[in-house]
């Protein structure tokens, strides 16, 4: 029965990790329709306080949703299995595009110029419509701008934690008044042992990896410490991942700045998890050895997360002050995204007006003509390649 149950999570999540294009958002409303109405696998109350945790955790949001369904469905096997079967297409997907790269050296190709412009307008749509949702008011829309221009002025993975902690600090005292909703409870086949070792595990890597960068001269040890790192600081998804991987891999001299951005763009033409772009750096550094261990690195925090909170979450989630804090988290996750979309996007793709010109375009395609991410994927790409004759 259990085997039955985690080959039906594995193929359910890769059939899943091969249509679900749009970036987190998009993925939670395909687990939605295939999880919660086609399969009943959980109840609406149900999902809803699952996607509540996850997006109080740093990490992939989506991925760890996915993870949560599989361990409610067929316990800490099913998460592994619903994790590989959501991720591992796409990182099929953008080790090949590393290695076509490299082996034809077609980083300055005007596609692929296309492609960052793509990621200007994907981000900026992100930017718009979580905006719109996480920093609706004055209050919110305060903690986004300041976050902004405090992560601009002394941008460093410690700014952003310290932000987001003092944004969830503001929110724990601002908004702990305003009427909260009562919620379902949910059952997780976890014991609150194995959750315990799993949140040990995390504090203890997230502590213990920097002092063996220093004390080491391991190659192997820094990459694996700079993407759980990054993977343990993230909040809001992968476009937020993107200032924090690009300052680990590309003062290191481990990726160039051009294969940085490129790699961003194409990340957007797969389906599947946004934090699988780390596939793609790990194969422009050390082919497919470095992609897997990049990968396992940057989603094993989510992964111990996901495993450790749960047991827990059915009580903290009734606290009014809790969900008061998460609201100041995410408007400063607002922030984050618009510091990001600022640089190094914007500062290292848009050149000139035809830039500017294509890039306002394909915004304008996805936020008012609705157009799905692959279709502007393709009108990036060809309008990438038409610029290269200008």
């Amino acid at each position: 029965m259990l085997i039955k149950s985690l080959l039906e999570v594995l193929i359910v999540s890769t059939r899943l990790g091969l249509t679900s294009f749009g970036g987190p958002v998009a993925h939670l409303g395909y687990f939605h329709e295939e999880y919660v109405r086609r399969r009943q696998w959980m109840d609406e109350k149900g999902y809803a306080d699952l996607v509540a945790l996850c997006q109080f955790l740093p990490g992939p949001a989506s991925s760890q949703v996915g993870i949560g369904i599989g361990v409610i469905r067929a316990g800490l096997l099913g998460g592994i299995m619903a994790w590989i079967g959501f991720t591992l297409p796409s990182v099929i997907a953008l080790v090949l595009f590393a290695l076509l790269l490299q082996g034809f050296d077609i980083g300055n190709a005007g596609w692929i110029q296309g492609l960052k412009l793509v990621a200007v307008a994907i981000v900026g749509h992100a930017i718009l419509g979580m905006g719109q949702k996480l920093a609706p008011d004055r209050s919110r829309a305060t903690i986004a701008i300041v976050t902004t221009l405090i992560t601009l002025w002394w941008f460093s993975a410690l700014t952003q934690v310290l932000l987001i902690i003092l944004a969830g600090i503001i929110g724990y005292f601002l908004f702990a008044n305003r009427q909260q909703e009562e919620r379902a409870a949910l059952h997780i086949p976890i014991s609150k042992m194995l959750a315990v070792s799993s949140l040990v595990l995390f504090f203890g890597l997230l502590l213990l990896l920097p002092f063996l960068r220093e004390t080491t001269s391991i190659e192997w040890v820094a990459v694996f410490d700079s993407f759980y790192r990054s993977g343990s600081l993230v909040f809001g998804g992968g476009h937020v991942v993107l200032p924090l991987l690009e300052r680990e891999v590309v003062p290191t001299g481990w990726v160039s700045a051009e294969d940085f951005l490129a790699g961003y763009g194409a990340t957007q033409a797969v389906p599947g998890p946004l934090f699988t772009f780390a596939a793609y750096l790990g194969a422009m550094m050390g082919g497919w050895t470095g992609a897997l261990l990049a990968t396992f690195a940057i989603f094993l925090p989510a992964f111990l997360l996901v495993i450790g909170t749960l047991p827990f979450w059915n009580l903290l989630r009734q606290s009014p002050k809790v969900q008061g804090a998460l609201m100041g988290v995410n408007a400063a996750v607002v922030g984050i995204l618009v510091a990001a979309l600022y640089h190094p996007l914007w500062t290292h793709t848009i050149k000139s007006v035809y830039d500017f010109g294509l890039a306002l375009g394909l915004f304008g395609l996805l936020v008012f003509w609705k157009l799905p991410p692959w279709m502007i994927v393709i009108v990036g790409v060809v309008g990438g390649t038409l610029l290269a004759y200008v």
